[in-house]
């Protein structure tokens, strides 16, 4: 275990990214940048970072250090992978990774989806920092979605949103909200990774299920599905990246308008306000994806920069989305009885929808 530890250390990631910063150093340099204390994300301090060597190496760590000391090509190290709630497989052959959630209870962010999610996301990480000096990336596109038929995902647990509230668990429902954002803010900003993130829409997007498929680069939406924030109608706001994420991308009267309605929005009208790049038939989906990689891989290059230099015009600290979430965690405490009973009744809703769906699937 000495010997993989002591090769893991000694891996240089910038060489292998051609100077790009590690995950980890990334979100220290942000938090730099804005000079601010006490919003640092877990994962920069944490289980992002090569393991030092007077620390023991997680199960996660090791097993990514034998897979990798067993010279094994990505791909297969890819189809060992086993996460919470998270199926992935690398396609080789197109250079594309792709994750689908696959929650076991409702399409929502549960918190087994969340921590599947974050498992996940390290293991990106892993490959790249793996790779051997002048080899060739083990991806460059990392696709999103979900494998609940009609959904891509629903949004935040309301059942879990209830719960706190009652209980008057502050603390519970903000660290909730604090891996939510943790989730979509490495996605927004590509894990510190040369690759192109797409979110395959190929059912309903609402709230943070939403707010997720906005931190891609290119979104793949199919034609007749629905994405919008509902939050109002229970009295509160979208607030894990939804301001954020509309902010820099549409007017301000475009953007209030799609927050304060709680209505929803077909793919269609998405893509005439630029939020959604490509239109598929229903069921084409993920072949539209593969259309799109397809295209466009002989340009990855200036792609992949031409995201990062958005990025980097309209940068998106950290910090923002913190301040947003407590905002929200705030809002969240203050609901009233009827507000509760609201979001009780979409609860019902989404079991009926899954049911429903779990029942077409058998048939």
């Amino acid at each position: 275990m000495g010997a993989v530890t002591e090769m893991r250390q000694i891996m240089d990631f910038r060489a292998v990214l051609g100077g790009a910063e590690p995950i980890g150093e990334l979100f220290e340099a942000l938090e730099q940048r804005e000079g601010r204390d006490g919003r640092d994300l877990p994962i920069a301090r944490g289980s992002w970072r090569r393991p030092a060597a007077n620390r023991r190496l997680s199960p996660l760590e090791a097993l990514d250090g034998l897979k990798a000391a067993a010279g094994l090509p990505a791909h297969l190290r890819v189809a060992a992978d086993r996460f919470e709630e998270v199926s992935v497989r690398l396609d080789p052959t197109r250079e594309t990774y792709w994750c689908t959630m696959a929650p076991s209870g409702r399409p929502s962010y549960t918190e087994g989806l969340l921590r599947g999610l974050q498992a996940m996301q390290r293991s990106l990480v892993s490959l790249f920092a793996d790779t051997p000096e002048g080899g060739e990336p083990p991806f460059r596109y990392f696709v999103v979605g979900s494998s609940h038929p009609g959904v891509f995902n629903l949004g935040g647990d309301l059942a879990l949103f209830g719960a706190c509230i009652k209980a008057g668990d502050r603390a519970g429902l903000s660290a909730y909200a604090r891996s939510c954002i943790e989730v979509v803010y490495a996605n927004h900003e590509n894990y510190g990774l040369p690759i192109v993130t797409i979110g395959l829409v190929q059912g309903d997007a609402l709230g943070g299920g939403f707010e997720a498929a906005l931190s891609c680069d290119v979104v793949v939406a199919e034609r007749g599905t629905k994405c919008g924030f509902p939050e109002v109608l229970f009295n509160l706001f979208p607030g894990m990246g939804a301001y954020s994420f509309l902010s820099r991308r549409l007017p301000g009267t475009a953007m209030r308008e799609m927050i304060e309605s709680g209505r929803l929005y077909d793919a269609e009208e998405l893509a005439g306000l630029g939020l959604v790049d490509v239109l598929a038939e229903p069921g084409e989906g993920a072949a539209a994806v593969e259309a799109y990689v397809a295209r466009n891989r002989k340009r990855h290059n200036a792609h992949a920069a031409m995201y990062a230099a958005a990025r980097r015009a309209r940068p998106l600290a950290f910090a923002e989305m913190v301040d947003i979430v407590e905002m929200w965690v705030d809002a969240a405490m203050a609901l009233g009885a009827a507000d509760l009973r609201k979001m009780e009744r979409l609860v019902a809703a989404q079991d009926r929808r899954r049911a429903h769906a779990v029942s077409a699937a058998v048939a």
